[in-house]
């Protein structure tokens, strides 16, 4: 919530007097007066909030039966924009009587006309709903935990009086007071969870044993001595990173049985938990704390925040419960615009367990790694003609004191020692990644000295900024890298956090991720779409910043009587988006440009541009990266073009060619436009304007509210968009007073029977990056597809130890051990997945191709190759034929219902 002012009270006027604020609204309801009394609002709230009221009417947003909601939302939104909040969120969804869920879809509902909220109550509200969707999810964590750790009906009559709602209740209180006291930033889920088996381990060794289920009950008889010795030992120190065996059997159980990382929560432990106890004075010997003692601090700080009261959690209380079809709503996201999307089947995980198993996966790749130069890489630097290991080591001990300090203050400065934690495993991904990138590079040009890379400050900063990225991204604190930087990047992880601290330009960042991705191929799926967000989000804005090197090349460029992206053949658009430039080609460059195959030595030349340029005038450099950044941005700024298009002119398809001609002109002649603003903004002032120039009815209402539809859409985009000199304003400000003026000459050639050349139109892209965990499809296969298993098992028990299935998993399971081995499931992967291999057939086919042969499990078909199937089939093969003829059966009964199946592959 906004920082709230302290609360007042209208004082009543005298009988037969009217209140100011009623003789300056006459027209408002008496209800709507009774709503603000109740809330203890503020006079110029009471305007502002009746203001926004009637204009939303006339908008034809409000329900009459809702007349009530629609107040109270006009009166929070009014409140934070005029600083004066006087009432907490929870104490409005009260009187309204309706559930966060239903509030944020009302709010979202109410933007109709893109004006009526500003970010700074898009942000509030964000940031209410993220902490609620932590809050929920952690509650039912504990309720279902507290279930199996607690006995519900204890026999004996001291620990009958110990109910397990009673320890619940002392759980869930002590829990949220430590995360507000701790936190800093308090939708951080994974600190948040650990703090709660912080909570967890400190109860279960404070209460009778005979109120615990197994195996606490045994674990807690031997921790109960241990534990009062370590908090004695403990009071005055803030930091420790051991327990003895005894005393961490409790948490470490706990955290086996949550798949969580041991030395991480015992971090959390010492470091902020304990701390936190001594705060209020608990110790062991204090025996259980008084509810009401708890229950009065959390108010307390609830007051202050003016939030979400989450002890209502505990009386299942309608304003926090989980309004499905509102919720629902909030978190879908539209359909992808491609013909024959099938959506990847993902088992139901639980928000705790997913982020658990995120982590995990994180964790098996960087089990062999280290945070220290291997072996190899320190051969690598030896072979340099100037050796950096000195240069790099000093550079991540340097990076690390800054990164552990923008943690602290970003997450809470009791977490410090978790940023210091996180950084090195950043450290050990970055390591093995750079490791990675020089291997492949030592095989692509046969040259072992990599001096001028590896002495390059800014790749290194990059890789490591990268790395980083990808660890905060797992660890669940970077929010989705589209979301509006109107939130306080203080207080917020999220990208571009990361190249802030490091004082990193986003362009130079750019560079690496591809390389990154490229070098590490076991990131998951999630981790490898964050990244190309992140790179989407530099190539749209963040490297249009004035102060990029961008415009620098840029101007390089065009001082070559170039265009940025020239060295791209003519009709690079209708190519895939495909190439071999390498982090090494990006960083190094300029370089020359080449007729004919150049050497590898010359692939390293000397970094700085204008310093090569000065000694060969008569050879033109060119600059690999920018050539490269302008094709991925043309390639970025199509596809959503044509998307909008899609949208809004299937009526005149002839004038998405013109609108792309006129956006690529700009991006290419005018790009100064670009500066400080958005791809987005060019892209919808192009659509306006041919529009205009073509007579067609098309408004920039109609254009932001498609606009609003898609997945990469930030309401800032169009609300906040620079004019000039520090002052922003709405998009149609932006085209009326600049766009057009500036293009008014070009865009006046559409409307004539000779308009300009018409620029190439690329192709719709798919993604350079390879999705290893992608569904693939067999060639020539019954609809058969081959996808990863989504894991069913316990990481902290290995892969090969099942827990709860679901009912498609055990019949996936069931049939692969009916085929046989392990083994027999690698040579069909190896099979399948090996791409020199296909790309080797494919070189030795003749004209006339030969068809693909079928895999064996392609019931009831011959082989291509003329072999017919051994008589008698396996258990394997029953099974699938039975789940065959289902799906063909169900798939016959849509035909005859009418239901659309033109993405199924019959034969």
């Amino acid at each position: 919530m906004a920082t709230p002012r302290t609360p007042r009270k209208t004082e009543a006027p005298p009988a037969g007097q009217a209140t100011p604020e009623r003789d300056r609204l006459p027209f408002a309801e008496k209800a709507f007066f009774a709503l603000c009394d109740a809330l203890h609002v503020t006079d110029s709230v009471r305007v502002t909030a009746w203001k926004t009221y009637e204009k939303v009417s006339l908008d034809g947003v409000v329900e009459s039966h809702l007349k009530k909601e629609w107040w109270g939302i006009c009166i929070f939104t009014a409140a934070i924009d005029l600083d004066e909040v006087t009432f907490t969120f929870t104490e409005l969804l009260k009187c309204l009587g309706i559930s966060v869920c239903k509030f944020v879809y009302m709010v979202k509902e109410m933007d109709v006309n893109m004006d009526t909220i500003s970010t700074k109550v898009e942000s509030t509200i964000s940031h209410l709903k993220k902490k609620y969707d932590v809050l929920l999810a952690l509650y039912h964590k504990l309720e279902r935990t507290c279930g199996l750790i607690y006995v519900e009906h204890p026999d004996d009559q001291v620990c009958g009086e110990l109910s397990s709602s009673l320890v619940l209740k002392l759980c869930w209180i002590m829990f949220l007071l430590a995360k507000g006291k701790i936190l800093q930033m308090e939708e951080d889920l994974v600190i948040s969870f650990q703090l709660l088996l912080c909570v967890l381990d400190y109860f279960i060794k404070l209460v009778p044993p005979a109120v615990l289920n197994e195996p606490y009950k045994s674990l807690s008889a031997m921790s109960i001595n241990s534990s009062a010795r370590t908090y004695r030992r403990t009071q005055n120190r803030s930091i420790r990173t051991s327990k003895t065996d005894t005393e961490i059997k409790v948490i470490e159980e706990l955290c086996k049985e949550h798949d969580c990382n041991l030395d991480e929560v015992k971090n959390v432990y010492f470091t902020s938990f304990i701390p936190f106890l001594n705060s209020l004075g608990i110790t062991p010997s204090s025996g259980l704390p008084e509810v009401e003692n708890m229950s009065s601090k959390y108010e307390e700080m609830y007051l202050k925040n003016k939030d979400i009261d989450a002890r209502l959690f505990l009386e299942k209380d309608e304003t926090l419960q989980y309004d499905r079809t509102e919720c629902l709503q909030l978190e879908r996201t539209p359909t992808k615009n491609n013909p024959g999307y099938d959506p990847p089947v993902v088992l139901p995980q639980t928000p705790v367990r997913a982020a658990m198993n995120t982590i995990q996966q994180l964790m098996m790749i960087l089990n062999s790694a280290s945070d220290k130069p291997s072996d190899n890489l320190i051969s690598y630097f030896n072979n340099c003609t100037a050796n950096p290991m000195q240069s790099i080591l000093e550079r991540t001990e340097n990076l690390s004191h800054v990164f552990r300090e923008k943690f602290a203050e970003a997450v809470g400065q009791g977490c410090a020692e978790i940023g210091s934690q996180r950084y090195r495993l950043g450290v050990r991904l970055y390591y093995r990644v750079m490791e990675a990138i020089l291997k492949s590079e030592e095989k692509r040009l046969s040259i072992h000295n990599f001096s001028k890379l590896l002495n390059n400050n800014i790749f290194h900063t990059s890789l490591l900024a990268c790395a980083l990225e990808v660890v905060i991204a797992t660890y669940g604190t970077s929010r989705n890298a589209s979301q509006s930087e109107s939130m306080n990047m203080e207080t917020d992880l999220s990208f571009p956090w990361i190249i802030n601290i490091f004082d990193l330009k986003a362009f130079d960042l750019y560079k690496v991720i591809e390389s990154f991705i490229k070098a590490e191929p076991n990131l998951t799926r999630e981790m490898i779409k964050h990244l190309e967000c992140c790179e989407h989000r530099i190539m749209e804005s963040l490297a249009w910043q004035s102060d990029s090197p961008l415009f620098e090349l840029i101007k390089q460029s065009k001082e070559r009587g170039g265009q940025p992206d020239q060295a791209e053949p003519p009709n690079c658009f209708t190519q895939p988006l495909q190439h071999n430039h390498t982090a090494a080609d990006l960083y190094l460059s300029p370089t020359k440009s080449p007729k004919k195959k150049v050497s590898s030595a010359s692939v390293y030349p000397p970094p700085d541009g204008q310093h090569a340029l000065a000694n060969h005038p008569q050879k033109p450099y060119k600059s690999t990266s920018l050539s490269l950044f302008y094709k991925k941005v043309h390639w970025l700024a199509y596809m959503r073009l044509k998307n909008l298009c899609s949208r809004l002119l299937s009526d005149h398809p002839e004038l998405e060619h013109l609108i792309w001609t006129l956006f690529h002109h700009t991006l290419q002649n005018e790009y100064e436009l670009m500066k400080d603003r958005h791809l987005d903004q060019i892209m919808m002032c192009s659509m306006y304007g041919i529009c205009k120039v073509k007579n067609i009815d098309l408004r920039f209402k109609t254009i932001v509210t498609a606009y609003k539809e898609l997945t990469n859409a930030n309401q800032e985009t169009f609300k906040c968009v620079l004019i000039g000199e520090g002052r922003y304003d709405s998009i149609i400000v932006f085209y009326n007073s600049i766009f057009m003026q500036k293009l008014k000459t070009n865009i006046l050639q559409y409307a004539s029977n000779k308009p300009p050349t018409l620029s190439s139109l690329p192709h719709l892209p798919h993604s350079p990056y390879k999705f290893s965990h992608s569904p693939l499809r067999v060639p020539a296969g019954n609809n058969i597809y081959i996808s990863p298993l989504k894991s069913p098992y316990k990481f902290s028990e290995g892969l090969l130890s099942p827990t709860k299935m679901t009912p498609r998993s055990k019949i996936l399971v069931s049939i692969g051990e009916s085929f046989g081995t392990s083994e027999k499931f690698q040579k069909i992967n190896q099979m399948v997945c090996n791409r020199d291999h296909n790309l080797k057939r494919h070189a030795e086919v003749s004209t006339a191709p030969k068809p693909l042969k079928r895999l064996h499990f392609d019931i009831g078909q011959d082989e291509a190759d003329g072999r017919e199937h051994l008589s008698g089939d396996s258990k394997f093969q029953q099974k699938l034929a039975e789940m065959t003829s289902t799906r063909t059966r169900i798939q016959n009964q849509k035909l005859n219902d009418g239901a659309d199946t033109s993405t199924t592959d019959q034969k």
